[in-house]
Formats: structure tokens, C-alpha cells, sequence
């Protein structure tokens, strides 16, 4: 819904605090507002997006500021604007800023859900910058993007199926821009994905499925963690290129491996955990890799040719533990979709008795709720970290270690 025309279709409102999901939150007559394009502490005036007049909530955009924010900024982009692209939600905010905005989505989502607002591992925590990041900008290496009935590209609009033309990005990686795709036309196309690596240089355009040009092969070549990695170019792979080598050191450092220990890798990918965490369990180490994706186990096969302590297993996370196959292990690494991995997955993990479970998770309400499940088996939350892997949007990404028994629990540095 775009902006009304005449002002007295516009609401004031005192904006309050950030909350997940790229907005903030004010009330209006009673209701809760959840408004885009704010800040905490501004007065705006904002046009209703979403939300009749039985509606316990509205939505809105704020279209006019009153009283800004010392951390409001231009934005880079024309289109991050009400009705504008939807890829982003905070073009108008400082970086400093947005990092301090997630870890306050973070903290409230950790208290709320979890019940630790105490925990100085909650109560300390801020999302750190990636290194090599720039401004927040440049940094996506894998974008899909719509294409219109003339065959121009774009993003949708936020909540919605309306399309955002673009001609330019300020979030897309040199090479992404390199491949021309935004300049071009392609009539008949419904969707063109494009996947760069960094290292290799190497780019893949996939319109509609089918890589362009024909190819046989669709991966690309990253590098991470001191190895190689073929991956699928519409396969899973960190958007952020600071972001594997970022991840695998949190969790190296959470869970301290040693020789000879036994990891459990769930949701394992192309195996970047299972990979990179091998040569600290040493030859008389190992690990179980499960992954339910075929085509991301075909990958980690080849990446992980050279390690026969790892073995791997496609299947469905919940199902591989709920067979019992496996009666213990000494740590586990948790990767879950956004969805978090739920209520089964956690007690089939506290069931293998591992003395560490490393926790990766992309979304901070999935992951307070998973560890509310891990406190009802008696496990706390001993370490919690964030990162701003995508940086200008309201994702975070977090590295959560757990631990069994009622040790106090302490910042993972």
C-alpha cells in the first residue's frame, strides 16, 4: 500500500523501541504500530500500510520525519524508501546504529523468549562487524532477483509481489555488478539467480533454473577456513564473504575441540563445520555429518574427500536422531534453517550427552525458543555472540554455545 496523498490520511506518532523483524514500535489509539523507515526516539508522521480499524495492530511507513534521530543518514539507494525495495531496512541508519539496533532485537528476544535477560552473556552482548566489511555495503555475493514483463530485473517490494526495478544495488558485490545482469533484459524469465565467488572470481547466472550459458556443471569455488569448497550456485552458501571464516572461528573457539573427540554436525551444508573442524580432532577423531539436502551431501563429499574421520549421513536431522543410531558424542555443531531446530532436535541432542553444543542460528527468536527447550533438559546458555553479516537489513546472525549443568554463564571471547 503506498503512501497516502493528503496529510490527513498520516498518523504521529513517538516512535519507541526497535523490534525483530525491521521495525519499530509505537502505539496510536490504544494500538500498537509496527513502523518502518524510524528510529527510536523519533517523531514521524507515518501512513498506515496494513491494518483495519478492528485491527489489534497496524503497520506503517514513516513518510515524513518530525524530529529525527542522531543516527538517521541518507540512504544509498532511491529505493529505500515507503513503497520502495523491500531488500532493505536500515539505509537509514548509521552502521554503529544498525548494530546496536540488532543487538537490542537480540537481548529483548533472548529475555522475552528465554528468560535471560540477567545473563550477562545477554546483558553484555553487541554484534561485531565482519572484517573487510566496508560500509555496510558490497557485500552480497548471491541475490535472486524477479523479472518484470518487459524482462527489466528488480527486488519486491516489502510485503509484497510488486516489483522494484532496479538499475543498481550499493549491497551487491563488485562481481555481481561485474556480470551486467541489471542492465540487461530477459524477456520471458521469471526469476534469474546470480552467484559469485569472491576468491575464484568466478560468477553463475541461473535464470529460471537453468544456468546461462548452458553448462553441465553450476558450482562455483569459495575458500574458507584454510580449504576449497565446491558449492552449488543455487545451492546454500553465507551471502557475506567474511562470513565462513567468521562463523568457523566462533565456533572453533566455543567449543575448543580435542584430539580424539567425536562432533556431530547437524544440518551440515557442504560440510563447512564438519570440514574445518576435522584437523582439530586429529586422525583419531570424528565426525558425523547429517544433511538432508542431496545435492549439498554430493558437495560435501568432494570437499571432503581427503578426511576419512568424517562420514556422512543424508537424512533428516530429526529423523537421524530420533533412530538412535548414535548413543553419544563429546560436541555438536547446530545450524539450523530459520526456523530453529525444535523441540525433537534439541532432546535427540541432549540425548547423545555432548559436554558442548555450538548453536548457529540466523534468527534470534528461533534461537531464545530453542534455548528455553535446552534449559527445560538442563542445559544453559554459556556464551552468545553476533555478527552483522547483513549488514543495511535486520538479520543477525548468532553463535550460542550450550553447555550441560548450571555453570555460570560467561561471554565466549
Amino acid at each position: 500500500m503506498s503512501a497516502p496523498a493528503g496529510d490527513a490520511d498520516l498518523i504521529e506518532l513517538e516512535v519507541g523501541p526497535v523490534a525483530h523483524g525491521g521495525h519499530c514500535v509505537a502505539r496510536h489509539d490504544g494500538r500498537v504500530v509496527f513502523v518502518r523507515h524510524a528510529l527510536p526516539g523519533e517523531r514521524v508522521l507515518a501512513a498506515v500500510t496494513d491494518g483495519a480499524q478492528d485491527s489489534r495492530f497496524l503497520r506503517a511507513d514513516a513518510v515524513q520525519v518530525l524530529l529525527p534521530s542522531p543516527d538517521r543518514v541518507p540512504p544509498r539507494c532511491p529505493h529505500a524508501r515507503p513503497g520502495g525495495c523491500g531488500g532493505c531496512d536500515f539505509q537509514h541508519v548509521a552502521v554503529p546504529a544498525q548494530r546496536a539496533l540488532k543487538a537490542a532485537v537480540v537481548r529483548e528476544q533472548m529475555t522475552r523468549l528465554a528468560r535471560l535477560g540477567q545473563d550477562p552473556a545477554v546483558s553484555g552482548l553487541q554484534v561485531e562487524q565482519v572484517p573487510g566489511d566496508v560500509d555496510g555495503l558490497a557485500w552480497r555475493t548471491r541475490v535472486r532477483l524477479a523479472a518484470g514483463p518487459d524482462g527489466r530485473l528488480g527486488l519486491r517490494r516489502h510485503r509484497s509481489h510488486s516489483l522494484q526495478l532496479l538499475d543498481a544495488c550499493p549491497l551487491l558485490h563488485p562481481l555481481v555488478e561485474a556480470t551486467g545482469v541489471l542492465g540487461q533484459r530477459w524477456p520471458g524469465a521469471g526469476q534469474v539467480q546470480v552467484a559469485v565467488a569472491p576468491w575464484s572470481g568466478q560468477s553463475l547466472l541461473v535464470v529460471d533454473g537453468e544456468p546461462v550459458p548452458p553448462r553441465r556443471s553450476a558450482r562455483l569455488t569459495e575458500h574458507a577456513a584454510g580449504r576449497s569448497w565446491r558449492v552449488e550456485g543455487t545451492g546454500f552458501w553465507q551471502v557475506h564473504p567474511g562470513a565462513p571464516d567468521v562463523l568457523v572461528d566462533a565456533v572453533r573457539l566455543a567449543l575448543a575441540p580435542r584430539s580424539g573427540e567425536h562432533l556431530v554436525d547437524l544440518y551440515s551444508g557442504v560440510g563447512l563445520f564438519a570440514g574445518s573442524l576435522a584437523a582439530d580432532l586429529g586422525p583419531g577423531g570424528r565426525v558425523d555429518a547429517v544433511e538432508s539436502d542431496p545435492g549439498a551431501v554430493r558437495a560435501a563429499r568432494r570437499n571432503l574427500h581427503d578426511l576419512p574421520q568424517v562420514r556422512l549421513h543424508t537424512d533428516r536431522v530429526q529423523d537421524w536422531l530420533r533412530r538412535g543410531g548414535l548413543s553419544r558424542c563429546d560436541l555438536v555443531v547446530l545450524d539450523p534453517p530459520r526456523a530453529g531446530a525444535g523441540a525433537a532436535t534439541v532432546a535427540g541432542m541432549v540425548r547423545l550427552a555432548p559436554r558442548a553444543v555450538a548453536y548457529v542460528a540466523c534468527d534470534p527468536a528461533a534461537l531464545a525458543r530453542d534455548v528455553a527447550t535446552f534449559a527445560g533438559h538442563g542445559w544453559r546458555l554459556a556464551g552468545l555472540r553476533a555478527f552483522d553479516l547483513f549488514p543495511m537489513t535486520h538479520h543477525v546472525e548468532c553463535v550460542a554455545l550450550l553447555e550441560p549443568g548450571a555453570r555460570p554463564a560467561s561471554q565466549v571471547s
